[in-house]
């Protein structure tokens, strides 16, 4: 197989930039300390990460024919990732969003939803698509056109070939539970928030989600608890907690997708799954140290040695 994982999904452009106290009124100026833009989206910013952390990888999903997709495209190919499975679709904008992340580091977001509306995998992309040993469906929720049954069709495909299945979504609320309950006897790491797997299963705890979406036939639940760590239930009867790393959080944007990207990686190195939660914590916190969805991770050697020198929080989240 030529790449290590298949990352399908939300590809954005992100605009970044802090501190954002106040817009403006009228016409006038206010200066900042820093702007970026970044590849994102729950699949954008897996794939760049997953590629930082040394994994060969196959982009797939679908952007504009417009400036921003010439730099989104551009920036991944120095990555290292294979674009060929990038759509650029005419009439659409590429999807992209503006983050005015605040001092405290809240992120208000103005959010044009373009391409990524229109994309889909086509089955005779599958054998290409589908050829790597983990997939990695990111952005359910925003995916009008490959979200529901073609999502589903995709995963099946995807266990039918032998691939391991990750799996996160973007945007959850009570609604969204109709169209991931479909795809969880398809899905090997179930990984969204503790908030957004609250609101689809409408249960209090960590645990009991892990319990409901379990019973939906999904094969492990790793849900990220912000700033009480994560934790994992798997269908054997494995459960812990693993808190989080005491870092400086400057940023928290792409956070859940670093977490995806390190959990990807120490499946690849076939990390025991305690190893491999601390893995992908640790790359949340390198991205939770800077501006945007990549900032921090430099290599798998250095978030290794995070992983194994950061200093943890004492947790006391109910699961």
């Amino acid at each position: 197989m030529a790449h290590d994982v298949s990352v399908i999904g939300l590809y954005i452009l992100d605009v970044l930039g802090r501190p954002v106290n106040a817009i403006p009124e009228g016409g006038n100026v206010e200066f900042i300390d820093e702007i970026r833009l970044t590849v994102a989206g729950t699949a954008g910013g897996t794939v760049v990460d997953c590629a930082k952390l040394g994994l060969g990888c196959l982009a797939v999903g679908a952007v504009g024919n417009d400036e921003k997709a010439d730099w989104m495209l551009s920036t991944m190919r120095g990555h290292g990732i294979d674009v060929s499975a990038m759509q650029r679709l005419e009439g659409v904008p590429t999807s992209a969003t503006i983050l005015n992340v605040r001092a405290n580091g809240e992120r208000p977001a103005l959010h044009a939803r373009g391409a990524s509306d229109h994309f889909d995998v086509p089955a005779d992309a599958y054998g290409f698509v589908l050829d790597a040993p983990i997939v990695h469906l990111g952005g359910t929720g925003l995916l009008r056109r490959l979200d529901g049954e073609p999502s589903r069709v995709l995963l099946q495909e995807a266990k039918k070939r032998g691939r391991t299945v990750t799996f996160d979504l973007i945007a959850a609320d009570a609604g969204t539970a109709a169209i991931v309950e479909p795809l969880l006897p398809h899905i090997d790491y179930f990984m969204p928030s503790i908030e957004e797997a609250m609101v689809m299963s409408g249960r209090g705890t960590a645990g009991e989600a892990a319990d409901h979406f379990l019973d939906k036939g999904a094969t492990c639940c790793v849900f990220t608890l912000g700033g009480e760590g994560a934790f994992y239930a798997h269908a054997d009867g494995t459960r812990f907690t693993i808190p989080a790393y005491r870092i400086e959080v400057i940023d928290t944007t792409g956070c859940g997708d670093a977490f995806d990207a390190g959990f990807i990686t120490a499946l690849k190195h076939e990390m025991n799954p305690e190893d491999a939660v601390r893995f992908a914590q640790a790359a949340a916190g390198l991205v939770a140290s800077g501006l945007g969805s990549d900032a921090g991770i430099r290599s798998f050697e250095h978030t290794l040695e995070c992983m194994n020198t950061w200093p943890v929080q004492r947790t006391g989240a109910e699961v």
